[in-house]
Order: C-alpha cells, then structure tokens, then sequence
C-alpha cells in the first residue's frame, strides 16, 4: 500500500489515497499500527482520501488509538492539497466531504510539495446536547464549573488555572480551560482523565489557553484518541469561538500551537474561518499487515 506521510502545523497522518489504492480492509486496525512512532510509519493517525459523490473527495480520519473521528481541522486541508496536487482538482476552491458535512477551502499552492489552505469549518455547535456534554442543561456551557477536574491541586495555582470550561463542538467535542502559563499544566495526566470522563460520552479534545493579547493566543492539546498533540485545527477554532463566547479575544485570532500558527475568524452566528500549511514530507510503501 503506498501512501504519503504529511502534516499541518506538525499534526501529522499517513494519508492514503484511494483514488489510486484499494481502501485497506480493516482502517481502524492499520491506523493503529502504522501511526505507531516506533514500530510504524508513524504519526497522529491514519487519514483516507476517498472519491465521493459530492464533493470532490472524501476524508476519513482515524486517530492513533484506531478510533474513528468526524474531522481534523489540519487533516482536511492536506487532504485538500493532497487533491489538487494529485491532479483531482484545480487550484483554488476545492470541497471536501468529512465527518462534518462537505466543507469549502480555498488552496493556494506554495510550492511542489507545500499549500496554504483557507477553510470554511462551518457554524460551531453550542448546545450542550449538541457537543455532547451530559449534566449541563440544553443550553451552551460558558465558563461552567467542571466535574471531571474535581478538586484544586497545586498545579492549578502554578499555571494560573481557571477551572471553568467552555464546551463547542466543530463537528467533534472540545473544552477549553484558560490559564496563565500553559506550559505548566500536566497536560499528559490531567488530558486523559478530562477526555474519558463521563460527562463527555463521545470522550472530548482537551485545550488549555494563555491570552497573550485579545488578538493573539498560545495553546495545547490533549486530542481524544491520540494525546497530547502538536496542533489540532478544529481545537484551534473551538478556541476561536470560545474566547468570542466569554469576552476574552476578538473575532479575529492568531493561535500558536506548538507546531506552528493557525489564523482563525469567528462572527457569532457565522462560519468559522480557518487558515494554515499544508506540507509532504515523504512518500513510502507499507508492507505491514
């Protein structure tokens, strides 16, 4: 099977393109073994590039753990290079069928190997229902209280932690805790036990947010299924739309992540707008089972 290993903002995945391979019999056993950084090709997960009958491919998208997820803010816009690169589709508007619905991006080719990509990740989800997250009534969940963070510890006093969380969904299921220094959150341990928590019945991508200026944010992930990851595309707009929610930052924000920046815009009541890389790094043939 050959395939091509990519990344946006360094949230890597092994892309398969089924356009020109079968699709693998079994993709949430192979995900799990070729993204194995030791023992595979290695990476986030396993991402499929598939033709669809109605948009101009279609993405599914696997993470380490084998699990299956609706989308990938940074998955979809190599997909999207992947696509017109490979000749699928001209340069400019291209649309993709995920997860979430068919989504809209803009790509501009930067280079053989490289695009930046515009996305249109559609309208948040903010009910509670809708994200899911259980025990918070039907309406949105903005600065609420947090069950699965419990009581304080220490470390809550040595990044600044607000324990509040805000809950969106862009298709899949985010909470965002903001604090003063985010790399001092243990995010390795308190990640897993805010993802699997039961208030969170589909699990939950875990962020942690320092505003450094209303128009400017630094953040990390704890991505459900796959840890703590270097960027996480629809984690980044979630934060968008959740320093719109609670007064914290504007409508237009830069998040650093520790793969790189992602550019996202937010109106209430509208789309989120994404913007970031695209890159190849190589391309191989997996042997494995």
């Amino acid at each position: 099977m050959n395939f091509v290993k990519m990344h946006g903002a360094a949230n890597d995945y092994v892309y398969v393109d089924c356009f020109a391979e079968p699709p693998p019999a079994d993709p949430a056993a192979l995900a799990a073994v070729i993204a194995d950084r030791h023992r595979g090709v290695g990476g986030d997960g396993l991402v499929l590039v598939m033709p669809s009958s109605q948009a101009d491919a279609r993405m599914r998208m696997f993470n380490a753990d084998g699990s299956e997820s609706e989308m990938c803010g940074n998955g979809v816009r190599c997909v999207a290079h992947l696509v017109v690169s490979r000749g699928r589709a001209p340069e400019g508007v291209v649309t993709i069928e995920t997860g979430r619905g068919v989504l809209s991006l803009d790509v501009a080719r930067t280079g053989p190997r490289t695009s930046r990509v515009r996305v249109d990740m559609g309208p948040p989800l903010l009910d509670a229902a809708a994200i899911p997250v259980t025990g918070a009534g039907t309406g949105r969940v903005i600065d609420a209280a947090c069950p699965a963070l419990g009581a304080e510890e220490p470390w809550w006093r040595e990044c600044g932690l607000d324990p509040r969380m805000t809950c969106v969904s862009m298709g899949n299921p985010h909470v965002v805790f903001y604090c003063r220094d985010v790399a001092r959150v243990p995010l390795e341990s308190v990640g897993p036990r805010i993802e699997t928590h039961p208030i969170f019945p589909r699990r939950v991508n875990v962020h942690v947010v320092e505003v450094l200026d209303r128009g400017h944010v630094r953040m990390r992930t704890w991505e459900r299924g796959s840890g703590i990851t270097m960027a996480c595309g629809t984690g980044a707009s979630a934060v968008c739309v959740a320093g719109v929610l609670t007064g914290r930052t504007d409508e237009a924000l830069a998040a650093d992540l520790p793969g790189g920046r992602l550019d996202l815009e937010w109106t209430p009541g509208g789309h989120v707008f994404m913007t970031g890389p695209a890159e190849e790094v190589f391309e191989g043939t997996w042997w494995g089972g």
